[in-house]
């Protein structure tokens, strides 16, 4: 079961490849993963990664595709994985569809967690996170029981500067633009399931798995 995990940021992807991984026991995969397992493998390509990395330049793209496929390649995606934060752009997805086709690979199914941007800035602005320990609240969904502190550890809290509106609000219109095209190119595919992430968490997981198994395309 070859899984790719869509969404944008703050709409819950975490939260249901972790439970997707424990129903199906296939790993989760993202690209910050395999980027830092690269690095810290010390591979051709990691290395090429960490140039750009360390620069703060974004890496190109024939060095993250190359990475991808270092990652999927491991014996423990054999049977299936659950694949997220790449591909963002339709060059993307059309380099990752080639290299699954060298492996003898295809998408089971692509499932897209939806949740309006004026949701998605809610979540995001009010997530709070501990300097200390690094436990993670929100204000108004899971507050700490004194404002300002850890519950676990009595740290003080803060707010990360990429959650502040403005620079949420930018991140959303370039996912946006990145991704629209994309979901064009697998319904094109009839690989394209969407769900309702605004509901609660074992709803959406329901509606997610549901929709891998192609039951609400």
């Amino acid at each position: 079961m070859y899984i790719l995990l869509m969404g944008p940021p703050g709409a819950g992807k975490g939260t249901q490849a972790a439970l997707l991984v424990e129903k199906f026991s296939i790993p989760h995969i993202s690209t910050g993963d395999m980027f830092r397992a690269a690095v810290k493998e010390g591979t051709e390509l990691g290395r090429e990664a960490k140039k750009y990395m360390d620069a703060g330049e974004l890496v190109p793209d024939e060095v993250t595709i190359g990475i991808v496929k270092e990652g999927l390649s491991k014996p423990n995606c054999k049977e299936g994985f659950i694949l997220d934060g790449f591909p963002r752009t339709l060059e993307q997805a059309e380099a990752l569809d080639k290299t699954l086709d060298d492996m003898g690979i295809k998408l089971t199914r692509v499932v897209n967690i939806f949740v309006p941007a004026e949701e998605l800035v809610s979540r995001i602005t009010g997530r709070r996170i501990c300097k200390s320990c690094g436990a993670t609240y929100h204000i108004a969904y899971n507050p700490s029981a004194q404002p300002g502190k850890c519950d676990k550890c009595n740290g003080e809290l803060y707010q990360r500067n990429d959650d502040q509106e403005d620079t949420v609000k930018n991140r959303l219109d370039v996912y946006r633009a990145q991704t629209e095209p994309l979901i064009q190119y697998y319904k094109q595919q009839n690989v394209y399931s969407e769900i309702d992430g605004r509901q609660d968490i074992d709803k959406v997981f329901a509606d997610v798995v549901t929709g891998i198994r192609g039951e609400n395309s």
